[in-house]
């Protein structure tokens, strides 16, 4: 008696367990970026309590949680109108760092804006990661990505060799291969930088960490330095707009009446 109410309290907790899963995935359901989850049951150790010519006699013990693991299917694109906006169309996850303590994270949330001193940021600060800037051979050097004059060139009035700009940006945009170009005042064009795209060779092992970030990078196994969208196997950059939650709120009504 006391091993089948065991074995029951054991259903009702696993059920909870997902019914809080299930309710925090409605609650979400027009985070921007968010990534549902699924939770899946495994049966518990069975008691054997004897054999026959017909096989073992086994009576099982209740059932456990065997994992609660991320959905990364594609959330629908919403277009916003805002040009710093950014949605990943296709596998990567936009890389970003907390300037307060060097933390990386990864994001799908591209809901960015330009913060007092230029940086692209999330709605919560952390700094934007890519090529901060380019040498002459067009290599790009990994940082911060941030809106400036910096790396702009003029012909010298006199010597006609190339030197800094120093006029003020007048206006910026960023290209669905994630390149920033900046014009300034004088007219002068060039491409500040690149946001980037990092992906996984296991993404399952990724932990959210609140703020629509998530963190355990080296545990979900990184496929080398990010990358330039459209590249390697990431997807590409849809400007103006956002990747809304990939959570089905229909299903997910369902899976909680069930």
């Amino acid at each position: 008696m006391l091993r089948s109410l065991d074995s029951g309290v054991s259903g009702l907790q696993q059920f909870q367990q997902e019914m809080d899963v299930i309710g925090n995935n409605i609650a979400n359901v027009d985070t921007v970026g968010f990534k549902g989850a699924n939770v899946s049951f495994a049966d518990t150790f069975s008691q054997t309590l004897g054999s026959s010519s017909n096989g073992s006699m086994q009576v099982g013990t209740g059932v456990l949680t065997a994992a609660i693991s991320n959905d990364f299917t594609q959330g629908s694109i919403s277009n916003t109108g805002v040009k710093t906006d950014m949605a990943v169309n296709g596998d990567g996850f936009f890389a970003v760092k907390d300037s307060t303590n060097n933390a990386q994270y990864v994001t799908r949330d591209g809901h960015f804006s330009v913060d007092s001193n230029g940086y692209l940021v999330t709605s919560n600060g952390m700094h934007v990661q890519g090529y901060a800037s380019f040498d002459a051979s067009g290599v790009g050097t990994l940082g911060d990505i941030k809106v400036d004059n910096t790396g702009a060139t003029m012909a010298d009035p006199i010597s006609g060799l190339p030197v800094a700009d120093p006029s003020a940006v007048s206006s910026y945009s960023f290209g669905t291969d994630g390149k920033l170009s900046v014009t300034l005042a004088d007219g002068n064009s060039f491409t500040r930088g690149q946001v980037l795209l990092q992906n996984f060779t296991s993404p399952g092992q990724l932990m959210k960490a609140g703020n629509n970030l998530f963190s355990n990078l080296s545990g979900a196994g990184p496929l080398a330095a990010p990358i330039p969208p459209g590249t390697g196997g990431v997807g590409s950059i849809v400007n103006s707009s956002l990747e809304m939650s990939n959570v089905d709120l229909a299903s997910a009504m369902a899976d909680m009446i069930t």
